[in-house]
């Protein structure tokens, strides 16, 4: 008898563990898109000016993921790292790799606009900064719009997929990766002439969750913001609990983290007003990564944290389809005659990057062009003194 109880509680244990593994391999799975087949490689189109080591700072040690990015942009694309205190920690010490691209200008055009704008991108899991600006061609619409650019890497020592942990809730308090984040933009900023009136920050997947993270804790910082196919802000709080807000949204989160934003920052003296943040929000209607029901709780909270009445002055466009573009719709959201809520919703559009390089993973080819998209938005909003 006892034998075979020790039979049926070995049994058991195996199946347990079994079962937990077929979860972490499904959790695996939905909180990161499986990569797609790996296509035939074509020879990189490197130009004298493609890679450029920075000199004004410390130079990162590792290569290029794709020397390719820079291919077609005249400017300099430069490497380079922060090095800092994370989540407020003094005592722990972290580095923060990035990659800057700054556009090719003449003398002319150098006197005219002497300082730059500046977008900083942040990247979604299993994608690097070289990827992400390969993918999303950002280099290349950057030089006609003469901005600058910088792309933060996450470290696969803080996630082995570089995946931003915009579910932590220390992350979302303001501490993780957020103070090497804006190390490098007030690093990047102190180097090079950029307009600090005209700093913008975006992203992709679990970039967009991140980015918000950093823009709703830095707000005076920045002038607009951008989120592509992002979580809603101020849920998950675990590894399953993410996979939840990904599939489900956040219901029961939506005003009470913004609620909570606005009142620590009263609590801590900053000012009790808490500054405009325009922000753009793109998704597609067949993501099922993230799923479209955070982009409207997304949006449900930049009119909160705008503070945009129910009855704001609303346009909504629709876009036709064709053989380059998926059709699209576009809800403007007003204050006076400035857009401050900008809702593009894609069809058929999974978890991709719209209009990007379609032979980079995470990048959909077919249009509306995200990144036109953003700069637009962007450049119709400037940070008040």
């Amino acid at each position: 008898m006892v034998k075979a109880s020790s039979l049926f509680l070995r049994s058991l244990l195996r199946a347990g563990n079994k079962q937990q593994r077929s979860v972490a391999r499904a959790i695996g799975t939905l909180l990161v898109p499986p990569k797609p087949k790996p296509k035939r490689k074509a020879k990189p189109r490197l130009t004298p000016k493609a890679v450029t080591v920075a000199t004004s700072t410390a130079p990162l040690k590792s290569k290029p993921a794709h020397p390719m990015v820079a291919a077609r942009a005249e400017g300099k694309w430069l490497a380079s790292h922060y090095a800092g205190s994370s989540g407020g920690n003094p005592m722990r010490m972290r580095r923060l790799g990035y990659w800057l691209y700054l556009p090719d200008r003449s003398p002319a055009q150098t006197v005219a606009a002497p300082s730059l704008p500046l977008i900083v991108m942040l990247h979604g899991c299993d994608q690097t900064a070289t990827s992400f600006a390969a993918g999303t061609r950002m280099n290349q619409l950057a030089d006609s719009a003469g901005c600058a650019v910088v792309y933060p890497q996450q470290a696969l020592g803080t996630h082995p997929r570089r995946c931003w942990k915009w579910y932590d809730r220390a992350t979302q308090q303001g501490g993780g990766d957020v103070p090497l984040i804006v190390g490098i933009i007030h690093q990047v900023s102190a180097a090079y002439p950029i307009d600090r009136s005209r700093i913008y920050i975006c992203g992709m997947s679990a970039g967009a969750g991140m980015a918000n993270i950093v823009a709703l804790n830095h707000p005076e910082l920045f002038a607009a913001l951008g989120l592509h196919s992002g979580p809603i802000f101020g849920a998950g709080h675990s590894t399953i609990g993410a996979l939840g807000v990904m599939q489900h949204g956040a219901g029961a989160r939506v005003d009470g983290a913004i609620e909570e934003m606005l009142d620590k920052r009263t609590v801590s003296g900053s000012g009790a007003v808490f500054p405009p943040l325009p922000t753009i929000l793109i998704q597609g209607e067949d993501d099922h990564v993230v799923r479209p029901i955070n982009q409207i709780q997304l949006a449900r909270q930049a009119m909160l944290v705008n503070a945009l009445p129910a009855d704001s002055v609303e346009k909504l466009a629709l876009k036709p389809g064709n053989r380059r573009r998926h059709g699209y719709q576009l809800r403007d959201v007003y204050r006076g005659r400035k857009v401050m809520l900008r809702v593009a919703r894609i069809a058929e559009l999974k978890h991709a990057w719209s209009g990007g390089d379609g032979k980079v993973a995470f990048n959909s080819g077919r249009g509306p062009e995200a990144g036109k998209m953003m700069l637009d938005f962007f450049s119709r909003h400037r940070r008040s003194a």
